[in-house]
């Protein structure tokens, strides 16, 4: 399809400066060829703009004075572009119904507009309401619901009275509700605690491919509304991640961790159980964190790499850093003694 750009700004807001062209494809600064539009966030792509072969670009009111190329002017350049891709890349629609192969269970409700993909399995007492699509292969177990136009990808497993909003985007292989890591050791054995609890997940959230959310032990695991988690993501059970937060890929968040409203976690970052995260805290990449954050700033906790003999020295210099720090103390001592005896 192609688009004006006079019609973008009619549906998404912005300034058109300069001649009302049409698009028809999105393409990064670098590739675009005539019929693209594109956009950049940063200073440090201005000099691209005068490389580029797009037609059109989506820009900020700072480096709208580097191009002479049609273009729409707004404070988020980034979200816009968001916008005119998903506008002018429509997902394709799924075909409403029940395949064949599928098989529902005794009791469940099912939409006339929803769409169960090939040997997908739905279990007793499931609401799916209306425009809820399971892929193929996938498991949805007992009572639980899933709201509108949620969809739910293939080979994705959903245990037993689990909750789903509406909107939300499952993606392929992830798992959500499997028992949490809960055991009490007695006399040497390990014996397992029941996972009695759900997981509640609000409207408009995404959940990358293989990631996995456990359900609670007791009290509920929950997900709340916006929530954008990435592939590969283990979330403990009982564990709360706030309104708005974006967790990145191969993050794992211990059991019983409370995570704010609009936080963002880099990708392979740990946070140890029981932690409570502040709203609108930013965690760097690959940081282990092992205490609350109650101040809203952002947190890193890694060492920048080294060789591996540049790193075993820096390690025993670390091990160390108690004893050298005793032996600072007593030498600032000496010297105030030896001061004050002159």
């Amino acid at each position: 399809m192609s688009i004006t750009l006079k019609e973008l700004v009619q549906q998404f807001g912005g300034e058109l400066i300069g001649d009302d062209i049409s698009v028809n494809r999105v393409a990064s600064i670098t590739n675009a060829e005539p019929g693209n539009i594109t956009f950049i966030t940063d200073s440090k792509y201005r000099k691209s703009l005068s490389d580029t072969r797009a037609s059109a670009v989506i820009l900020a009111e700072e480096n709208k004075a580097f191009s002479l190329l049609p273009m729409i002017v707004t404070n988020n350049p980034y979200a816009y572009f968001a916008k005119v891709s998903a506008l002018l890349n429509p997902k394709s629609v799924a075909l409403h119904g029940i395949h064949d192969s599928a098989i529902v269970g005794i009791g469940s409700e099912v939409s006339a507009t929803c769409t169960i993909g090939p040997k997908a399995v739905i279990g007793h007492n499931v609401s799916l309401e209306e425009g809820v699509v399971i892929g193929a292969g996938t498991f949805i177990g007992d009572n639980v619901v899933i709201g509108k136009n949620t969809q739910v990808q293939a080979n994705v497993t959903v245990y037993s009275n689990c909750v789903i909003g509406a909107n939300c985007n499952i993606a392929a292989g992830a798992v959500i509700g499997a028992d949490g890591f809960g055991y009490a050791n007695q006399e040497g054995v390990w014996v397992k605690i029941p996972q009695v609890g759900r997981v509640l997940i609000a409207d408009n959230v995404d959940i990358g491919a293989n990631t996995t959310i456990d359900r609670g032990a007791l009290d509920d695991t929950v997900i709340e509304q916006g929530v954008k988690l990435d592939n590969l993501i283990q979330i403990g059970h009982n564990c709360v991640i706030g309104e708005h937060t974006v967790i990145a890929g191969c993050v794992g968040i211990a059991g019983s961790a409370k995570i704010g409203k609009r936080c963002r976690i880099g990708g392979a970052a740990m946070i140890l159980g029981h932690l409570e995260i502040a709203d609108n805290v930013t965690i760097s990449p690959g940081s282990m964190i092992t205490r609350s954050l109650k101040k809203v700033d952002t947190y890193t906790a890694l060492m920048p790499f080294q060789t591996h003999d540049e790193w075993l020295k820096t390690a025993a210099n670390l091990r160390h850093l108690t004893e050298l720090n005793e032996k600072l103390k007593k030498l600032e001592q000496q010297v105030a003694e030896l001061k004050l005896t002159n």
